[in-house]
């Protein structure tokens, strides 16, 4: 695997980015995936979800999930051809924390313009703290060695 980015660089990608892929499983170890809208504050990913939905219940129940975030590539190019994403993929640790709780609101000020202002009062908030490696792909190399797996898949320390 070729090692493109140090882990700062790859930590302001996903800083930079603001959508990712949520994945959990199910009390039944059912898996289950989501689109969420981020904000990356300090180390930690925030995202607001509702106190009764089934990421606010799942993630709660067993506190494991995995995260993809594409990191959009191609500049100029991008607009006449279909150019992939990089990818920047993670597992770790969340908490939900309760709407309303002094965790959730000032984790709801921190998403700003992100989250509509009529459900701030409502969100629960769910909060990643990435362990292990991030596992990049196309991450700070040429858009053609994309096409070489060996070059393109990268593991980089999480920040400690």
């Amino acid at each position: 695997m070729a090692t493109t980015a140090t882990s700062e660089q790859v930590w302001r990608a996903v800083t930079n980015a603001s959508f990712a892929v949520l994945a959990c499983v199910t009390p039944d170890g059912a898996p289950r995936s989501s689109g969420v809208v981020y904000k990356a504050v300090g180390d930690r990913l925030v995202i607001a979800v509702a106190p009764d939905s089934w990421k606010a219940k799942h993630i709660a129940s067993d506190g494991q999930v995995a995260v993809t975030v594409p990191v959009r590539r191609g500049g100029l190019l991008s607009i006449v051809a279909p150019i992939p994403p990089a990818t920047i993929s993670f597992h770790g640790t969340a908490v939900v924390h309760p709407a309303g709780s002094p965790q959730a609101r000032s984790a709801l000020e921190a998403l700003g313009s992100l989250l509509p202002p009529k459900r701030r009062a409502s969100a629960a908030v769910v909060e990643i703290c990435p362990s292990g490696a991030f596992v990049t792909y196309g991450l700070r190399i040429p858009l053609l060695k994309m096409l070489d797996p060996a070059t393109a898949l990268a593991r980089v320390p999480v920040l400690e």
